[in-house]
Parts: structure tokens; C-alpha cells; sequence
């Protein structure tokens, strides 16, 4: 059977809440929100400030911990502002030249962040930057630079053959909420096959 739960993803800022409560009500599906800056608060940690490798993996090992919980509770069909697979991107971004890394730790961490986006999404919605950014505290850096990596890292991501979900990917240009709903819905709507 065919999961049909809808999975936004991208780099913060760039819609995908918004998004998320937007298809929850033209779909009629619940939307499962994510607590990610609730996880970071309560382990005291600044999402915007650096951190060393093993500090991020352990954060974002709680993060999805919490997210899995959630979607695991879930009874029907439901909608949510964030994957797994941008928890696996925010890994990464903090992965430099001369950073140390446990590679099987970290191989294992993407490997579960797959297992588990494939486990809960039939779809995956990639919203892109596009809308403009504004600051609110207790978010990650509102640097551009540094989300335009995130971007790229999450569609290397949607390319990859442990990812078995479908995959939308929204244009830049697409910035209209209703533009947005549109294009998802149309995606997620099945083709009536005419004989």
C-alpha cells in the first residue's frame, strides 16, 4: 500500500509551514508540525552559532528521534513541514575540509534518515528559496549563502537511490502560496487511466 502522507523539505525560511498549513486545509489533511527550535531550546543549543561535528550529530539525532515519534502516533493521512532529509542536510552542511568525522556514525545517521523518510512519505515536496527572508529569533542563520547550500545538499539528497519516495521539486520562481498549493496538489492527484 501506498504512503500517502506528503513530506515538505528544504532549507529554513523559505515557506515550507506555511505551505504545510495551506495543503492541510485544501487536502483535508491533518498537519503534523515538527518541533525542531523546541529540541534545540531545550537542550539549550543556538541553531545560528557553530558547532563541533559530534555536537550536531547528536542534535540532529535527537531532532529526528522527536520527529519519528510524532509521525509514528499519527492514525490518518497527514501532511508535515519537515524530513528527514533536511535533518540529513543540516549534517552535512556542517561537514568542512578539516572537519572529523566518524564516517560509519555518519553513514549510519543518512541511512536512517532514508529508512525513515521511505517509512512515513509516499511524497516529498522540495520547496526551494524563493520568498523573502525574514529574521525570527531562535530560527537558523538567516544568511543566504549558507541557505542556498542547504538547498543544494537536499537536492543532491532527492537524487539518491536510497530516497524511494516521489519527489517534487517546486521552482524558485513559484512564490505565491496559492501557486504552491496548486502545483502540489496537481502532483499528488492521481491521473484517472483511460482505456
Amino acid at each position: 500500500m501506498e504512503v500517502a502522507n506528503i513530506g515538505l523539505c528544504g532549507a529554513h525560511r523559505v515557506g515550507k509551514t506555511t505551505l504545510a498549513n495551506a495543503l492541510s486545509r485544501v487536502r483535508s489533511m491533518r498537519f503534523v508540525k515538527t518541533n525542531t527550535s523546541g529540541i534545540f531550546n531545550e537542550y539549550k543549543i543556538d541553531p545560528a552559532k557553530p558547532m563541533t561535528f559530534p555536537s550536531r550529530l547528536s542534535i540532529q539525532h535527537r531532532i529526528l528521534d522527536a520527529a519519528e515519534e510524532i509521525w509514528s502516533k499519527e492514525r490518518s493521512v497527514f501532511v508535515t513541514d519537515r524530513t528527514p532529509l533536511d535533518m540529513a542536510a543540516y549534517t552535512l552542511a556542517d561537514v568542512q575540509g578539516s572537519t572529523t568525522v566518524d564516517f560509519k556514525e555518519l553513514h549510519n545517521y543518512l541511512n536512517m534518515c532514508f529508512r525513515i523518510t521511505n517509512r512515513f512519505f509516499g511524497t516529498v515536496i522540495l520547496v526551494q528559496p524563493g520568498i523573502p527572508l525574514v529574521y525570527q529569533h531562535g530560527k537558523a542563520a538567516l544568511n543566504e549563502a549558507y541557505i542556498e547550500h542547504i538547498n543544494s545538499l537536499i537536492l543532491g539528497l532527492c537524487h539518491d537511490e536510497r530516497l524511494h519516495c516521489r519527489v517534487l521539486r517546486l521552482g524558485r520562481e513559484m512564490i505565491s502560496i496559492e501557486e504552491r498549493v496548486n502545483a502540489v496538489v496537481n502532483y499528488c492527484t492521481p491521473t484517472p487511466i483511460k482505456h
